[in-house]
């Protein structure tokens, strides 16, 4: 049996009740189409395919076109509100069910009992769907970019389920063929079908939904930078969420500066606007709550905002770590002009937002570790490391005639500051010069502070000439006094100059070399110093003194020397100078400077100081039981006299060797810290309570001044030898000692001139009063041996003073 064959004649659409009724049909299938979105577009998945391949059985061409299009027509009029897009599935429409047709009438006609019909028929809806994705394709590609062949197979996996739908009516045709209560089994499981489409595809949404959310979350978890997160995040958000736009907005906290950045559909990389009323926005933020606004969301009045901006819908979700709200993730305009947001967008935004904002946070913590690490945290420079990465990166690029110059500053009495007005005043001091040297250093340098008192300038220059003016200028800028509460810090500073290329290229070295240019500086006037390659062989020949020292320590490798002290008026040997000495098995004698200072630094002065004690103690003691007693002076680092535990030390050594106290002189070199701090003062004072005395060593040249002598309780002053030695040839020299002998007489001071080399100076000193000399034109400074051949061969028993020992007068 077969159901109705028409002819075609004219615009013959078929019965009228059967147009109906397939009219009809087409019209709720086409009204109860599912949507799979390709940007802007949809691709339609609907029943339609069932009446329509009835259709193609029952109804001439013209009769299945008209009711296509009238169901067309009906829907997209109600559905639709642009009409360009009207225009076009209409005309769409129009054309694939034209092509359907064409595929009819070249294979058929149509009988219900024929197989080959059937394909046929399967093969005109193929024809239909095919064409029509085809063109939603084309025109998506015009539109937005050509689709990947990837994505365009994967959406043609719709088609499937169009093809399975003309089975579906293929059976309903051959059931009603039958009878037309079959209508009612099949009713009942087209519903069911329906049903577990829905299903099914509700459940491919969710499953998708979460597998986006896991991409989304493993791939923000690797933002290192916000910006690097607003890349990662909001074209995945605008997909998810299938919005126009999507943008973060971060506000300025502290010192991270505003982010709003913004995703758009169909445009590459970010925009820093964005579409959504600031208000709502600012809302969000300040509440911590989610500002949803849309046809299905929010109240008239904030409906009445979005029209204002010529928005259709938005969520806004705030960015919550902890107790504190960081920012707001928002997604603008749900794409499609049939959708928009509902509460279920609303509830996974709001777990988006929740992945964001620890996202943020892990930026955030991320990027301060990264500052933390190439940054000093007092006073915000860039540290030593990164002052080595922007030398690396200078020497690489040089133009022609220029040099890249690295100048190492270090702040002079930072110690004193410390000690005298504490660790505050000392961070105060370096925060403040660290800003001073930023704001005066030329554009396009780097400032850095590189160590605890030093800081670094690393800048481009015509030339070393020019890098030298530039350091001089910098200090001076630098020496302005800084108020600290009701004191005024006086900031001195000391420069260190290296160059590339003319020292080097390797940024550690540079640095290095500015280092020891700067400790070079200390010592010169104008306190600033290009290096040169004789500070580096100093500099490395006391590196390696270091390790000789501790074993020359341990072996007893050191010697101590004595040079004779003489009373002048009397010519009277009355003690002797201990001083060690250091024959190196490589460099030969090591001058004292070198060793003490390496001592100095390495922690050994301790150990080397123990040694010169008990070697000056243990002769004053045998001189003494010998019968003529000589006193021993032994000199004292600043750093030793700071200790609270040396009184009681030296105390236990006067013991152990039965020394009279007396008998032994501690010579204090000048230093600044004695002359602007009280900090030794309570040591000096445990020190002359043990009845010891007390010398200050190298009077003049230091900080020396009326208030120094008054305030230490010391029993004695040595005239530098500078001065000394001049004063035979020199009136200024010569005024000199004789000031300082005058000086000393008024604070009932003995005064030791040093460097006495002839009998005009001896002969001077003797006229001015001077109580006692020593210098090479007595004796140099001599080992045990041969001071015992000295005293041998220039001295003599004089006549007792007024007590039983001998004394050894010195013959010239």
């Amino acid at each position: 049996m077969t159901v109705v064959n028409p002819r075609v004649h004219g615009f013959d659409v078929g019965p009228t009740g059967l147009f109906a009724v397939l009219a009809g049909g087409l019209l709720l299938s086409q009204a109860a189409k599912l949507h799979i979105e390709i940007g802007r577009q949809n691709i339609t998945v609907s029943p339609i395919e069932i009446p329509f391949l009835i259709a193609l059985f029952v109804l001439p061409p013209v009769g299945v076109l008209v009711a296509r299009l009238l169901a067309g027509v009906v829907v997209y009029l109600w559905l639709s509100k642009d009409s360009t897009k009207y225009v076009f599935n209409v005309a769409l429409f129009a054309a694939s069910t034209a092509a359907a047709n064409l595929v009819v009438a070249a294979f058929g006609p149509l009988k219900i009992g024929q197989p080959r019909s059937w394909l046929v028929a399967l093969g005109a809806v193929l024809v239909l769907e095919v064409f029509a994705y085809l063109c939603v394709a084309a025109v998506v590609g015009v539109m937005q970019g050509a689709v990947s062949p990837g994505d365009l197979l994967r959406n043609a996996s719709s088609l499937l389920f169009g093809e399975a739908a003309a089975v579906i009516g293929l059976i309903m045709l051959l059931a009603i063929q039958v009878t037309l209560w079959a209508l009612v089994p099949l009713t009942a499981l087209a519903l069911i079908v329906a049903y577990g489409f829905r299903m099914y595809a509700r459940f491919i949404n969710e499953h998708q939904k979460l597998d986006e959310m896991y991409e989304l979350t493993r791939a923000v978890r690797q933002a290192t930078s916000e910006g690097e997160l607003a890349d990662i995040l909001l074209s995945r958000v605008r997909g998810m969420l299938r919005a126009e736009y999507a943008t973060l907005w971060l506000p300025a906290s502290g010192r991270y500066p505003e982010v709003l950045l913004t995703a758009k559909e169909g445009v590459r990389g970010l925009l820093d606007r964005a579409p959504a009323p600031a208000d709502l926005r600012r809302e969000a933020f300040a509440e911590g709550g989610t500002v949803a606004v849309g046809p299905k969301l929010g109240d008239d009045a904030r409906r009445g905002q979005l029209l204002d901006s010529r928005t259709k819908d938005v969520i806004i979700v705030p960015l919550r770590s902890g107790s504190a709200t960081v920012g707001t993730v928002e997604c603008v305009n749900r794409l499609g002009d049939v959708h928009q947001f509902g509460p279920a967008d609303v509830n996974q935004m709001e777990a988006i937002a929740s992945q964001t904002a620890a996202a943020v946070e892990n930026a955030r913590l991320v990027e301060r570790l990264r500052f933390d690490a190439y940054h000093d945290a007092l006073t915000g420079l860039p540290n030593r490391h990164r002052m080595i990465t922007a030398i690396e990166e200078a020497v690489k690029v040089r133009a022609p005639g220029e040099v890249v110059s690295v100048l190492v500053f270090d702040v002079d009495g930072l110690r004193d500051v410390n000690d005298s007005l504490g660790h505050g005043a000392g961070d105060q001091l370096l925060a403040e010069v660290g800003e001073r040297l930023r704001s005066a250093a030329p554009a396009g340098s780097l400032v850095s502070r590189v160590g605890g008192d030093e800081f670094a300038l690393l800048v481009r220059m015509p030339g070393i000439e020019d890098a030298v003016a530039l350091a001089g200028e910098l200090r001076t800028a630098l020496q302005e006094p800084m108020p600290f509460g009701n004191a005024r810090l006086d900031v001195d500073t000391a420069v260190g100059l290296s160059i590339h290329p003319d020292h080097g290229s390797e940024p550690e070295v540079l640095l290095q070399r500015a280092d020891l240019a700067n400790l070079a500086a200390k010592g010169t006037q104008a306190a600033v110093q290009v290096f040169n390659l004789g500070l580096e062989s100093s500099s490395v020949r006391r590196l390696g003194l270091a390790g000789d020292l501790r074993r020359a320590i341990d072996a007893a490798e050191l010697e101590v020397h004595f040079q004779p002290k003489i009373a002048i008026g009397r010519r009277e040997l009355i003690g002797v100078e201990c001083l060690a000495r250091w024959k190196h098995a490589t460099h030969g004698w090591v001058a004292p400077s070198d060793f003490v200072a390496v001592a100095e630094h390495t922690g050994q002065l301790g150990r080397l100081t123990d040694l010169v004690l008990r070697e000056g103690l243990r002769r004053c003691r045998e001189w003494s039981e010998a019968g003529h007693p000589l006193s021993v002076a032994v000199n004292l680092s600043p750093r030793t006299l700071v200790d609270p535990v040396f009184p009681s030390y030296l105390q236990e050594l006067l013991r152990e060797y039965e020394v009279a106290p007396a008998l032994l002189t501690l010579e204090i070199t000048e230093d600044r810290m004695f002359a602007e701090t009280d900090r030794p003062l309570p040591t000096l004072r445990r020190l002359r309570d043990t009845g010891v005395r007390l010398s200050v060593d190298d009077f003049g040249t230091g900080y020396s001044s009326l208030s120094y002598l008054r305030r230490l309780p010391v029993q004695e002053v040595k005239i530098d030898r500078s001065f000394v030695q001049g004063m035979a040839t020199d009136d200024g020299d010569y005024a000199i000692v004789r000031a300082v002998v005058d000086l000393s007489r008024h604070f009932g001071l003995e005064v030791v001139a040093e460097g006495v080399e002839s009998e005009l100076a001896l002969s001077q000193l003797e006229e001015i009063g001077c109580d006692i000399g020593q210098g090479f034109y007595f004796s140099r400074p001599l080992s045990y041996e041969r001071l015992v051949a000295w005293l041998a061969a220039r001295t003599e028993l004089a006549e007792p003073a007024g007590d039983s020992s001998r004394r050894l007068r010195v013959v010239t």
